[in-house]
């Protein structure tokens, strides 16, 4: 949820009627999709099979949260992994209904906990907790909540939903060492995005925080320039960019030629120096680069 939160914050912010989705069984994931009377969609969940149908019950306007149910048929099977005829429940909510804190503290990254109560598939509360109001949830919240990890879970006639930020890294650009900072990276259980489009860079470095990082690379000046001019203007705790020496002043002089003068949140050439070579090698200096500047070594 923390994905869809900027937007999702906006539509709140001009009333803007939309809602946001996510998985509760058999697979229970807080990997959300949110949805606008119009058709639009961010995000998605189990692996998009099911959007198109949570988009014709959200175009009903819902006044109230439900949880809706769908029979995995032939064709989700085939994509989704699921066997054909297995129940798939979600929780389909309007998004003015969550307590007003709710989309601040996912924007700022706070861990919260939400806790729907469902009365015959209707949602008939939510409440949201964040640190500082947890000692008032119920003992089951609290116990989920202390774990430390994302979670979706169902007690009694509730369901739970806890989302704890993990750190974001994205990728301008592709190649051997993009791919294994890719696969590190997913391995340490970050959130990972590889893309050379700059205007789907720019969604996803628009809510950085100081726990996230971008990693720049690529040989086209411009293109790898405005990912990290995108970068700059992004509050990401990290900022690496790759290439030689050369690269790095031509990336200075397109930037400097847009009043970008202020390189010194840039790391660059990324990567600490341990003689690294092959593409895993890099990979490794950089991550162990961005893990000290996040932590503050």
């Amino acid at each position: 949820m923390f994905d869809v939160a900027l937007s999702v914050s906006a539509f709140v912010r001009s009333k803007t009627h939309a809602d946001v989705a996510w998985m509760v069984s058999p697979h229970a994931s807080t990997d959300t999709l949110a949805l606008t009377p119009g058709g639009g969609r961010i995000g998605s969940v189990a692996q998009g099979v099911f959007d198109s149908a949570l988009a014709d019950i959200a175009n009903l306007k819902l006044t109230q949260g439900r949880l809706v149910t769908f029979t995995v048929g032939a064709f989700e099977a085939s994509i989704s992994g699921y066997n054909e005829g297995t129940p798939v429940e979600f929780l389909l909510i309007p998004v003015e209904l969550f307590p007003s804190h709710t989309w601040p503290a996912l924007l700022e990254r706070e861990p919260i906990a939400i806790v729907c109560t469902i009365d015959n598939g209707d949602v008939i509360s939510i409440e949201t907790f964040t640190p500082e109001t947890m000692s008032s949830a119920n003992e089951r919240t609290q116990e989920l909540f202390n774990a430390g990890v994302s979670s979706v879970s169902t007690h009694d006639n509730q369901v739970i939903t806890v989302l704890v930020p993990t750190t974001k890294l994205v990728i301008a650009g592709n190649g051997p060492i993009a791919e294994a900072l890719q696969a590190m990276a997913t391995t340490m259980g970050w959130n990972v995005r590889m893309e050379t489009r700059n205007d789907v860079v720019a969604g996803y470095v628009a809510d950085m925080s100081p726990m996230d990082g971008v990693v720049i690379m690529g040989h086209n000046v411009e293109q790898s320039g405005r990912s990290l001019e995108l970068a700059l203007e992004s509050d990401a705790g990290y900022i690496g960019a790759l290439g030689s020496l050369k690269m790095q002043e031509a990336r200075a002089d397109w930037l400097a030629y847009r009043d970008v003068t202020d390189l010194s949140r840039v790391h660059g050439p990324a990567g600490l120096n341990i003689q690294a070579s092959s593409p895993g090698e890099v990979a490794v200096s950089i991550l162990a680069e961005m893990i000290a500047v996040l932590k503050g070594s």
